[in-house]
């Protein structure tokens, strides 16, 4: 089996942060285990009042003629005490700066008092006194607010609630839950955005927001919050992919349709603005990194279907858009894992056929295999090419795993194409190099091919 190497998804997403949803219902959620209930998180005013008191305390004291009797009697001791005392105010009143700056920071202050109240309330449960069933409570108290005073339900403030749902509910292990609030939450996004363009086709929007005369006199053309819903739903699109995919879900064809939605949307949006152009106050569409990661995201699941001719094409686009010189070379080791288990098809029935240097007439099997086989050399020397050459700031572990693991890809080509030698040497090449970077997957996937050569000699790509 070629190892595909780094499978590690650069798509951002705001997950964990209070940046954005709609006041779904967040009810559905049931059965969290009872817990003793803790006591309410006390206020600024009461921590603020008990810090001051303590330093009060702790002047009177150094004050006191009963404290200078003791430090003419045991100096040591009082200077001990004193210093222990100064010690321990110090820590509480940092734990103060802690608990204010968490609490009451920009998160909370962009909303109005009485949601940012039971937000701060709904986190204290969550992350300080872990108590699910008054964290569930708090965080429904807030969307319900939301609704009540009217706040945009697409606003990135109050999806973000609900994204912070999903990854508490993650958190505690309750995936199920998880992908039900982020799946209620995309639906809500494509929703609006549908309505959006058939009102936009049918003429019925409203032309302050669609066209302004003056950008400055809004705060957010439709077109603008367009692109910000639909930016979020590929985002949460592919989050859910990787909820789905997760081990203790396993849901891998909802995972595979999250993934193509996610990409046929964003390169559809490109395709879109390519063709229409920009729209007024529309923004830019979203960035290399998100779009690539999605690509890439996509390509692996094609791979875990071994459908490896259909993942070439994504690995190629997300190669195209990648500007990391580290992350360019594990992408070209996919490539090369994709040539090497690229499947036999009719001549012009694979995606990449253009891309072979192989005649356009019929060819056997056998010279099909051999130039898939020589396109995968090509980009796992190429990958070792791109992982040796950063250096400085530059290079990170990710140019060290993917050079390894190009060395253990060579090492499997090689020995595809009866090269015993040159495979026996590229293996050992690869675990002297994965030990001396504590890469075991690099380890375990040379010495596997190692064991092959002895046993049986070529090893045997999993179809």
């Amino acid at each position: 089996m070629i190892l595909s190497t780094g499978r590690q998804s650069r798509f951002k997403s705001s997950q964990s942060t209070l940046r954005g949803g709609t006041t779904q219902n967040a009810s559905h959620v049931r059965g969290a285990p009872e817990q003793p209930r803790p006591r309410n998180p006390p206020s600024y005013r009461q921590i603020f009042r008990l810090f001051w008191d303590s330093l009060k305390n702790l002047v009177g004291l150094a004050r006191s003629d009963a404290l200078r009797e003791a430090y003419r009697t045991n100096p040591e001791e009082v200077i001990a005490a004193l210093v222990g005392l100064i010690a321990i105010t110090a820590i509480f009143g940092y734990a103060i700066v802690l608990i204010f700056t968490y609490f009451y920071a920009e998160q909370f202050t962009r909303f109005p008092e009485p949601i940012a109240q039971a937000l701060r309330r709904a986190l204290y449960y969550s992350n300080y006194a872990p108590d699910p069933q008054r964290a569930l409570k708090y965080y429904q108290k807030a969307l319900d607010l939301c609704n009540e005073m009217n706040l945009d339900p697409f606003s990135d403030e109050v999806m973000g609630i609900r994204i912070q749902i999903a990854a508490w509910l993650e958190k505690l292990e309750s995936y199920e839950n998880a992908a039900k609030t982020l799946e209620a939450l995309l639906a809500d996004c494509r929703r609006w955005v549908q309505v959006m363009e058939k009102e936009v086709k049918e003429g019925t929007a409203p032309k302050t927001l669609l066209d302004p005369q003056n950008l400055d006199e809004v705060t957010e053309t439709l077109w603008g919050k367009r692109t910000r819903i639909l930016a979020k739903s590929v985002a949460i699109s592919v989050k859910l992919a990787d909820l789905y995919s997760d081990e203790h879900m396993r849901e891998d064809e909802l995972a595979h349709e999250r993934l193509v939605w996610a990409v046929e949307t964003g390169l559809g949006e490109l395709r879109r603005r390519t063709a229409e152009g920009l729209k007024k106050g529309e923004g830019v569409w979203m960035s290399s990194e998100e779009l690539g990661g999605a690509l890439e995201a996509l390509g692996h699941s094609y791979e875990a279907k071994s459908q490896f001719h259909l993942a070439l094409p994504l690995f190629f686009r997300a190669l195209q858009l990648c500007k990391e010189p580290c992350h360019i070379a594990v992408l070209m080791n996919n490539i090369a894992t994709s040539f090497a288990q690229h499947p036999l098809l009719a001549i012009g029935d694979a995606p990449v056929d253009g891309l072979m240097e192989q005649p356009k007439e019929a060819a056997t099997a056998a010279e099909q295999r051999a130039s898939y086989l020589a396109a995968a050399r090509r980009w796992a020397s190429n990958a070792n090419q791109h992982a040796t050459e950063p250096q400085g700031d530059k290079r990170t572990a990710e140019c060290d795993e993917a050079c390894a693991v190009s060395l253990a890809n060579l090492g499997d080509i090689a020995s595809l194409t009866g090269d015993l030698t040159r495979a026996r040497r590229m293996f050992e090449q690869a675990i002297a190099m994965s030990k001396k970077i504590g890469f075991e997957a690099g380890i375990t996937q040379a010495e596997g091919g190692l064991r092959a050569l002895s046993q049986s000699g070529p090893v045997a790509v999993a179809a």
